[in-house]
């Protein structure tokens, strides 16, 4: 059996199926997932067969399985009173009837693709002999099997010609024919050979040539590599941002926090985590555990039908009317030890589902805290990549709300400065209005007057006369301080002007010789320029191809030697991997046991061996838990209601003995 479990796990770990399986994974997959793979080697051999087998009924898996294996003319071990016995593990997926189906499947792959894909047109359709009368129909059966004795045939041309091979003489054509293309090509490399050699400097350029190729492949490299740095560099300054947040966010929380609350605050969280721990989650994992349990029996009874379900339906409403019986008993006797401790368990059960609901929230919130703070953290980055300022918080943020009360206080004094101007303002430009109002009212009176003496307009003209007079007084003052000082100013011009002119004679014939000589010399100076120009530009492009020669030569030389350390290393490492590949011939090959026991591969048979020993013993651990665990959760559920009793009993003789004790009292 278990060689039949290792032929299995080898080929289902080899093309096409890929499953990575060892022998303990595979001996502990559960019977569906058997199924599945039986029904995955069924479609390698026939395409047809593709199905997820959670989304078929277990009556169409198995009708279709059986009829595949019956085409491939699978006999199934045992006599045909077994045959009921293989169907029912088939559909249960039992591992003593799917391990040598799978087996003798994997076997003989090549052999049943054939026989499948020839089943699609050789099975023949069977017509009854009454419909053969119509002719019709006999015509079209004819036809039928003449297109399969047809097919019989070209599938046997079609064999022959795969098994027979090429054609010496096509193998000697195609031969012939690659020979005159390769001297094709000699012909045109000679051609493109002469045509360089008349080149000057060939062997350069082509040298030059392959060194351009080789740069051009290391530039590709290097900016390939360039950018991988610069997405790493990315990356890590993104960790780091993260990082950075998240120590600050700690020193903030660190800095607020006080020993008493922290202490608090983990006595909570132990008490929550406690509480989860030993009574949550164990409720939860034995619900989960009894819905397995359920889900494993389901699964394991056969299929049923639609009468079974019937059955069932009738069976449980027979129990529901049963329980409802007993509870109207249990109401009408109405004991009162009973009704006070139903009303207990009532409140405890309340008290329960309220700590339940309670704690569901507390974890909602604590999920929806950590997702909050996640988005915060993610709005932070964005701000700071949109803005490049940091969102402020903790004593940063307090400090910032009082700098804004205390400039908050000094706009508001600001305003009601600027308030009680505006209000002075109005008064001002109300006292104004009134002058001028006033002021037109005594002019009007003026006027009026004198009208009525005669003289009109006599203010007015009264007012521009004295206006004219005063502007032309100023005028002329004006006129004549500036001709004073204009006579003055010109007088010290002329004068300036004489001794400047004095003083620059002299220079001046200087300057004339000077300027003379600066144009023979810059004449002289643009003429060595162009001379240091053309000698620089010559001396530079030796420089640059003498600093390129350079360049290229120390690449070279880092090639070389980076390959000559790579060999060695390589070397050293083939001595390394030689030198244990002949320990470990040695160790294998000798004839002493203790040199074998030191061998690797005497080692690794020695583990597996152990790991399945192992295996055998945890399965039949594994199969005595199961058949103990219904009989020992009886046995348990009886002792603790045996417990229950006993203590009722202790409780109910405390009390009747106290009652007693109290009645002698009395009596006394």
């Amino acid at each position: 059996m278990s060689d039949q479990i290792k032929f299995i796990v080898d080929n289902l770990n080899k093309e096409p199926f890929r499953k990575n399986y060892n022998l303990i994974t595979f001996d502990s997959l559960e019977p569906m997932q058997l199924l599945q793979i039986l029904n995955d080697v069924l479609a390698e051999i026939d395409p047809k067969q593709v199905v997820d087998i959670r989304e078929e009924m277990p009556e169409h898996t198995a009708k279709r399985m059986l009829s595949l294996l019956g085409i491939l003319k699978y006999k199934p071990p045992g006599n045909a009173t077994d045959m009921s016995t293989f169907r029912q593990g088939l559909v249960i997926g039992s591992k003593p009837v799917i391990y040598p189906v799978l087996h003798w499947l994997l076997q003989r792959t090549n052999e049943l693709k054939k026989r499948a894909y020839l089943a699609r047109f050789l099975i023949k359709l069977e017509v009854p002999s009454e419909f053969l009368q119509d002719e019709t129909v006999a015509d079209t059966n004819k036809q039928y099997e003449e297109l399969m004795e047809a097919f019989k045939t070209l599938h046997k041309e079609c064999e022959q010609l795969k098994t027979s091979g090429f054609s010496t003489a096509e193998i000697r054509r195609d031969i012939s024919a690659m020979e005159d293309e390769k001297d094709q090509l000699i012909k045109r490399v000679e051609r493109l050979k002469k045509r360089v050699e008349t080149v000057q400097n060939h062997q350069r350029m082509l040298k030059i040539a392959r060194q351009l190729r080789v740069e051009k492949e290391r530039e590709e490299f290097l900016a390939q590599q360039k950018q991988e740095q610069k997405n790493q560099l990315f990356h890590a300054v993104q960790r780091l941002q993260r990082v950075q947040n998240q120590l600050k966010s700690m020193r903030h929380t660190a800095a607020d926090a006080k020993p008493e609350s922290l202490m608090k605050r983990l006595e909570e969280e132990i008490k929550f985590n406690s509480y989860m721990v030993t009574e949550k989650f164990p409720k939860e994992l034995e619900s989960k555990k009894k819905e397995l349990h359920f889900l494993q029996k389901v699964v394991s009874e056969p299929a049923m039908g639609h009468s079974d379900l019937l059955e069932l339906e009738s069976n449980i409403n027979e129990i529901n009317t049963q329980i409802n019986q007993l509870i109207e008993k249990k109401m009408m006797r109405n004991e009162p030890i009973e009704g006070k401790l139903s009303l207990y368990r009532q409140q405890a059960s309340i008290i329960s589902r309220k700590k339940e609901a309670k704690a569901e929230e507390l974890q909602e919130a604590k999920e929806k805290l950590a997702s909050l703070e996640r988005e915060v953290s993610v709005k932070t980055n964005q701000t700071r990549e949109f803005d490049g300022t940091e969102v402020l918080k903790g004593d940063e943020f307090k400090r910032y709300v009082s700098k804004l009360r205390s400039k908050s206080t000094v706009f508001k004094k600001k305003h009601q400065i600027i308030a009680e101007f505006k209000a002075e303002f109005g008064l001002l430009q109300r006292t104004e209005e009134l002058l001028k109002q006033r002021h037109e009212n005594i002019q009007h009176q003026l006027r009026t007057i004198e009208e009525k003496k005669g003289i009109s307009g006599y203010s007015y003209t009264q007012e521009e006369l004295e206006r004219v007079s005063a502007l032309k007084s100023e005028v002329d003052e004006m006129k004549g301080r500036t001709l004073d000082d204009m006579s003055e100013m010109v007088k010290k011009l002329n004068s300036l002007v004489s001794e400047k002119k004095s003083a620059l004679a002299p220079v001046i014939k200087e300057l004339r010789q000077l300027r003379q000589k600066c144009q023979e010399l810059t004449q002289e100076c643009d003429e060595k320029k162009s001379q240091y120009d053309s000698c620089a530009a010559g001396l530079e492009s030796n420089r640059s191809k003498l600093e390129q020669e350079v360049r290229g030569l120390h690449e070279e030389c880092l090639q070389e030697e980076s390959r000559y350390h790579y060999t060695n290393c390589m070397i050293k490492n083939l001595e390394v991997q030689l030198r244990r590949a002949t320990d470990e011939m040695k160790a294998y090959v000798s004839s002493d046991q203790q040199e074998k026991r030191k061998a690797i591969r005497q080692q690794f048979t020695k583990n597996i061996a152990e790991q399945e020993n192992l295996g055998k013993k945890l399965r039949e651990k594994q199969k005595a838990v199961r058949e103990s665990h219904g009989p020992n959760m009886k046995q348990a559920k009886m002792w603790r209601d045996f417990e229950q009793l006993m203590e009722c009993k202790k409780q109910c003789f405390l009390k009747q003995q106290s009652q007693t004790s109290i009645g002698q009292v009395q009596g006394v």
